[in-house]
């Protein structure tokens, strides 16, 4: 008896799906935080660009009286520095004076513009610290800024020769800074997918090796467990054989004999009463007993069979007064451990019916559907608490749990005091 495997039942296949899941998963995550930490990188880098330039470029050239806007002095100071402070990633630089002049910038059009300044590069000046964050383009101050992806405006503070502070303003484009978080992801991700390729490329034959030994011990436990069932069903042939052509009879013939004995003439009335009298007991006895061999061992137990041999389960249930429905469709060409599996589950679901249940009506019904078997079996007797009924241990039903799973299939029972007892059992076959 072999159970159904489906693809998803494979180790192998399930290592596979949860690595790719949690490679995807950690590709995403790890993408989204090292995206923030490459950005937060590269404004760090502008950062420290925008000081480099203003500290040791623009400071040490800025020349007398350059805190006044002045188109002399801002042309000095183009000619002596302007070309170092055209670096690749920057696109305009700006220097104020602390009342919102612009004393210098590289689009000449701005110099001796004024434009207020925000708390922001007031808060610069004061501080001396560096600050950035993107530009609005709609100010005055940006309307030659043509930058769809938008600018980073850094701002550090600097100072004249003669002390008098100065805010240093340097545009970087978005663009220019999401390349640079790119080039600082790059390694990084290459190095995250080598690390999941090789805990994949070391756990997958690890996988194989484990999935192959629990495959060879699953089917050495299934071939046992088939041989256990060939060995029990021999048993219960020879045991159903020899009662038949032994005890039975030997049963019968001794309820002929002494029938035949009743009816000679001159046998006295109270011995002929006797004689009937035991007759009746032994021919109910050989009743029992050939219903016994049924339950035992069903003869031509196989899909054409099934029907019939149901019957014979429910003929017990039927002395009992009780009221039994048996139907049993579509289940041609169904194995025959399959058939064994519905038959040995009915025989115990029913057998608890007329033992415990104190039922009135018995239902079984089979149906099979596309390479599956389905096994409904309803009573509507006192029921119980699963898993709490002290008579659960005498529920042969619970014992079938895992001859059930190892065929193929499912089984369920569902109870409750006063609603009866439903058995229900799928088992699929290839």
């Amino acid at each position: 008896m072999r159970a159904l495997r489906r693809p998803w039942g494979n180790p192998v296949v399930q290592f596979l799906v949860v690595s790719l899941l949690l490679f995807a998963v950690t590709w995403y995550a790890a993408g989204v935080f090292s995206e923030r930490a490459a950005r937060t990188e590269a404004i760090a880098e502008a950062r420290a660009t925008t000081e480099l330039l203003a500290n040791n470029v623009a400071e040490p050239a800025i020349p007398a009286g350059f805190a006044t806007p002045d188109i002399g002095a801002a042309d000095r100071f183009d000619r002596q520095v302007g070309d170092r402070l055209d670096a690749p990633d920057v696109t305009r630089i700006k220097i104020w004076n602390s009342n919102g002049d612009v004393v210098y910038s590289n689009k000449p059009e701005l110099i001796g513009q004024h434009f207020p300044l925000d708390e922001e590069q007031r808060a610069v000046l004061q501080s001396g610290a560096t600050e950035g964050g993107l530009s609005t383009l709609g100010r005055r101050e940006n309307r030659f800024e043509n930058e769809e992806s938008g600018l980073l405006e850094v701002y550090t503070k600097i100072s004249t020769p003669d002390g008098q502070p100065l805010l240093f303003e340097a545009y970087y484009s978005v663009t220019s800074i999401q390349e640079r978080a790119t080039q600082l992801l790059t390694p990084f991700r290459r190095i995250l997918a080598a690390s999941l390729a090789a805990v994949l490329l070391v756990g997958l034959p690890l996988i194989a090796l484990l999935t192959y030994r629990l495959t060879r011990a699953s089917r050495a436990r299934e071939r046992l467990m088939g041989q256990a069932i060939d060995a029990s069903e021999a048993e219960r042939r020879r045991i159903a054989r020899d009662l038949h052509d032994g005890v039975v009879q030997e049963l019968a013939g001794t309820a002929f004999a002494l029938t035949a004995t009743a009816r000679v003439n001159g046998v006295p009335e109270p011995a002929r009463s006797d004689l009937q009298s035991s007759a009746v007991a032994v021919r109910r006895t050989l009743r029992q007993l050939r219903s016994l061999l049924v339950e035992i061992h069903p003869p031509g137990l196989n899909a054409a069979g099934l029907g019939a041999a149901l019957e014979d389960l429910t003929a017990q249930a039927a002395s009992a007064g009780i009221e039994t429905s048996v139907s049993v469709h579509g289940v041609e060409g169904a194995p025959d451990h399959v058939v064994t599996l519905v038959w040995r589950v009915a025989q115990e679901a029913i057998r608890n019916a007329v033992r415990h249940a104190e039922a009135r009506n018995l239902t079984v019904e089979v149906a099979g559907v596309d390479h599956q078997v389905r096994l409904y079996v309803c009573d509507d007797g006192v029921g119980f608490v699963p898993g709490t009924d002290r008579r659960e241990g005498s529920y042969g039903l619970h014992g079938l749990q895992s001859l059930v799973q190892d065929g193929g299939g499912r089984l369920e029972v569902e109870s409750a005091p006063g609603a009866g007892t439903t058995v229900r059992m799928v088992v699929e076959w290839r």
